[in-house]
């Protein structure tokens, strides 16, 4: 089982436990999500020490304070490692007041076109800005050659088929389980088996109301996806797997 989207770096977890938790739990490979470079560093030093984790290279909306020519230098630099299997997080972000739109849509622009020029895919943080996150897809659609993720996706089922219209993957976490989350289960049902995937966002968002979130916790999200898609256990694994090797071409 996978988990593309996760966060280790100063989240306080105890290693080599953690590790080891997370391996006899079934979870085999683990993609660490950058929301800062200085996070994206921490993760490439321990995807080079263990097994089966990998990182993206990016930075998130909410964090562009001095994002500029350096920044992108730096996100070219990270994605050369081996390891680097997308830019990411990146996107848009307006839940919080008086959210910079304009740096947040350069930004956004900016680190896509890293992501093209190097043949990377893409994983996408959006939050409250749909309408902008799609504008600015379909202003890159044909360039990007290796495909996005829309990690953590919120916006309900109507909205998916205009993402799906440009190539997109989407990732489902533990609100999935919840027994309220009715538009994220309808979302779930909506997507394709072969545009599915499955994430945690730890240590955010546990299936565990009240508890820490943990790559560990994938089989328990991945039996809750099959649920609502109406299909067996092993053939949602088995769709993940094949999803995560086509979109993420440098897992190994």
């Amino acid at each position: 089982m996978i988990d593309v989207h996760a966060h280790f770096a100063d989240e306080g977890y105890d290693f080599p436990a953690e590790w080891e938790k997370i391996k006899a739990a079934g979870v085999r490979t683990v993609i660490l999500a950058a929301d800062t470079l200085e996070h994206a560093a921490w993760h490439a030093k321990f995807c080079k020490e263990h097994e089966g984790a990998f990182f993206t290279v990016g930075v998130h909306p909410s964090e562009l304070k001095n994002f500029g020519r350096e920044t992108v230098e730096t996100i070219e630099e990270g994605a050369a490692d081996e390891k680097c299997v997308a830019v990411g997080e990146i996107g848009l972000d307006y839940h919080y007041p008086d959210p910079d739109k304009t740096a947040q849509r350069a930004a956004f622009e900016a680190q896509l076109t890293v992501a093209e020029e190097l043949s990377l895919p893409v994983q996408i943080h959006s939050r409250d800005a749909c309408a902008d996150t799609l504008a600015i897809l379909r202003e890159h659609f044909g360039r990007m050659k290796r495909g996005f993720l829309m990690h953590c996706y919120s916006y309900g089922a109507e909205n998916l088929p205009e993402f799906l219209e440009l190539g997109a993957y989407f990732s489902f976490g533990g609100v999935a389980c919840f027994k309220n989350a009715r538009r994220v289960a309808e979302s779930v049902r909506a997507c394709p088996i072969d545009r599915i995937l499955s994430e945690t966002d730890s240590p955010y968002l546990s299936p565990f109301r009240g508890e820490k979130n943990t790559p560990a916790n994938i089989p328990v999200i991945v039996e809750k996806l099959a649920e609502l898609k109406g299909v067996s256990l092993f053939e949602t694994i088995e769709a993940i797997r094949e999803n995560a090797a086509r979109l993420f071409s440098k897992l190994k």
